[in-house]
C-alpha cells in the first residue's frame, strides 16, 4: 500500500506541474510566473523551496549528533537570509523589473561581471540539486526494501521532478510548492503528536535533550570554534542571498509589498517548522535507542536514515504515509526550484550574451534545453559523490559568499561601486578562497571568510580607484 501511495502521489505532482504548464506562454512566465503570484503562493514557494531533504534528514540527524550548535547553518543561516532579502533586498529586486539576478550585475557593472558572477552562482546549485536528487533516490530505496538501488532511485526520482519543471517552470514550481507545502505542514504536525506521545510528550523530549547538552547553541571560547561557527552561519545567511531561487521568488509576486511579506512570512515560517523534524530525530532517540545509536555511530549517509527507519518499524501505514508525503513533498518542492534556477540563470546570463538577437521561442526551447542538461548534470554529481545531504548543501554557498555577494549589497548600497571593483571582488574572493581552501583548509579563520573579506576589500579598492558605475536601472533583455 505505502509503494502505491508513492507512486500515486509522484504521479499526482507531475500531473499538477502539467496542468500549470498550461500558464506559460513565453519566457517571463516560465522563469517568473509572469509576476503575477498571490501572497499565499509566495509564502509557499518561499518555504516549500528552503524545506528541503536537508531539512527533514540532514538538520534532525546533525542535531542528534551535534546539538543546536551544530545547525547554526540550517535552519537559523537560512532563516536568517530570508528575513534580511525581505527586509534589505525584496524591494529593490522587484523594483528592477529584471528576470534574473544576473540581469542586476549586467546593468549595474557590464557583461563580464554578469557572465562571472552567473556561472559561479549555476556553479553553486551542484551541491544543493545534487542534495535533493540523492535523498529521493535514498527514499526510493528505502521504501522498496532495498529493490530499488540508490542509483536507481536517484535516477527515478531525478526524472519525474525534470518532467513537470521542464514544460511548466515557475507555474509548476509554484503550484506543486503550494500542495506539497501543505502535504508538509498537516504530515508534519500528525507526526509530531503521534511519535512525541510515544516518546513521553514534548516535556520529557525536551528535558531530555538539554539534559543531553543537545541545547547548548553558542560555541566555546577558544577563537576557531567561535570563528568556525560563524563562518557557517554567515555561509548560510550571506552566501545564499545572492542567488537565483531567492530572486525568482522575489519577483515572481504581483507587486512589491508582497514581495517582501512572502520572503518574511515563507523565512520565518520555515525557522519553526524545521524544528518539527529535529522533534521526531530525538523522539525516536528516546523510542528506539538500539535502532538510532548504531545509525548515529555510521557514516553520514548512515545517519540520514533514522527517521525513515523508525516510522517503517513503529508506526502504523496512515503514519508513515503522512511521513513519507511530507518527505517527499519537501525534496521535491526544493528539487524543483534548485533545477530551474541555474537554467534560467545560465541561458539568460551566461548563453544570451553571446546570441542576442535569439527570439522568444527560441529562448523558451533554450531555456527547456538547458534545464534538461543540468539535470543530468546534477544526476550524475549525485551518483558519484560520497557527501552527505547536509554537507553538499551547506557547501553549495561558499562560492556565492566569496564572489557574489559584496558586488551585489555595496552596488545596491554604496554609489561609488564601479565595474572594476566588482571584478577585483569575484577575483580576489575566488582565488584567496581556493588557495585556502587547497592550502590552508584548517587555519584559525575558515577559508570562506577569508576570500569574503578579499572580496569586499577588493570592491572597496576596486571602487575608490575607478570612476563609478551608472546606478541600476529597470531593465531586461527583449525576449521577442
Amino acid at each position: 500500500m505505502l509503494i502505491a501511495f508513492i507512486l500515486l502521489y509522484l504521479a499526482a505532482s507531475i500531473a499538477i506541474g502539467l496542468w500549470a504548464a498550461r500558464r506559460v506562454h513565453n519566457p517571463r512566465d516560465f522563469m517568473i510566473a509572469g509576476r503575477s503570484l498571490p501572497l499565499y503562493m509566495s509564502v509557499a514557494t518561499v518555504f516549500a523551496t528552503w524545506f528541503g531533504a536537508e531539512t527533514m534528514l540532514g538538520v534532525s540527524s546533525t542535531f542528534l549528533k551535534e546539538g543546536l550548535g551544530g545547525i547554526v547553518a540550517d535552519p537559523f543561516g537560512f532563516s536568517v537570509t530570508l528575513v534580511i532579502v525581505a527586509l534589505f533586498f525584496a524591494r529593490a529586486f522587484y523594483r528592477l523589473n529584471l528576470l534574473t539576478i544576473g540581469d542586476f550585475y549586467r546593468n549595474r557593472y557590464n557583461k563580464p561581471v554578469e557572465v562571472a558572477t552567473s556561472v559561479c552562482i549555476v556553479v553553486s546549485y551542484l551541491g544543493w540539486t545534487s542534495a535533493q536528487f540523492t535523498a529521493l533516490g535514498l527514499v526510493l530505496h528505502t521504501l522498496s526494501g532495498g529493490a530499488i538501488p540508490l542509483a536507481w532511485g536517484i535516477v527515478l526520482g531525478a526524472g519525474c521532478v525534470l518532467v513537470y519543471t521542464l514544460f511548466g517552470g515557475m507555474w509548476s514550481v509554484a503550484f506543486t510548492d503550494l500542495f506539497q507545502t501543505v502535504i508538509i505542514v498537516l504530515g508534519l504536525g500528525y507526526l509530531a503528536f503521534l511519535l512525541g506521545g510515544m516518546a513521553g510528550g514534548f516535556e520529557v523530549v525536551v528535558a531530555h535533550a538539554a539534559e543531553a547538552g543537545k541545547l547548548q547553541f553558542w560555541p566555546g571560547a577558544e577563537a576557531k570554534e567561535v570563528l568556525a561557527f560563524a563562518a557557517a552561519f554567515l555561509t548560510a545567511a550571506l552566501g545564499s542571498i545572492p542567488q537565483q531561487d531567492v530572486f525568482q521568488r522575489i519577483t515572481s509576486a504581483k507587486d512589491a509589498p508582497t514581495a517582501v511579506r512572502g520572503s518574511l512570512i515563507g523565512g520565518i515560517a520555515y525557522f519553526f517548522m524545521a524544528f518539527v523534524p529535529v522533534y521526531l530525530a530525538y523522539s525516536a532517540l528516546l523510542i528506539d535507542a538500539p535502532m538510532v545509536e548504531p545509525l548515529l555511530a555510521g557514516d553520514a549517509n548512515e545517519n540520514q536514515l533514522i527517521l525513515p527507519n523508525l516510522i517503517l518499524g513503529h508506526t502504523p501505514v496512515f503514519a508513515q504515509v503522512m511521513f513519507f508525503g511530507a518527505l517527499l513533498s519537501a525534496i521535491m518542492s526544493s528539487a524543483s526550484g534548485a533545477l530551474l534556477a541555474p537554467a534560467s540563470l545560465f541561458s539568460e546570463n551566461v548563453l544570451r550574451p553571446f546570441v542576442p538577437h535569439m527570439g522568444e521561442r527560441q529562448f523558451l526551447l533554450t531555456l527547456r534545453l538547458v534545464l534538461v542538461i543540468f539535470g543530468l548534470a546534477v544526476m550524475v554529481f549525485a551518483l558519484t559523490s560520497d557527501a552527505s545531504i547536509y554537507q553538499m548543501v551547506q557547501n553549495a554557498y561558499k562560492v556565492t559568499l566569496v564572489s557574489a555577494f559584496a558586488p551585489l549589497v555595496l552596488g545596491l548600497y554604496w554609489k561609488r561601486s564601479t565595474t572594476a571593483g566588482a571584478l577585483l571582488a569575484v577575483v580576489l574572493g575566488l582565488v584567496t578562497w581556493l588557495m585556502m581552501e587547497g592550502f590552508a583548509a584548517d587555519a584559525l579563520i575558515p577559508p570562506q571568510l577569508v576570500g569574503l573579506g578579499f572580496s569586499f576589500a577588493g570592491m572597496v579598492l576596486g571602487s575608490l580607484f575607478t570612476r563609478a558605475a551608472p546606478h541600476p536601472h529597470p531593465q531586461h533583455r527583449a525576449h521577442g
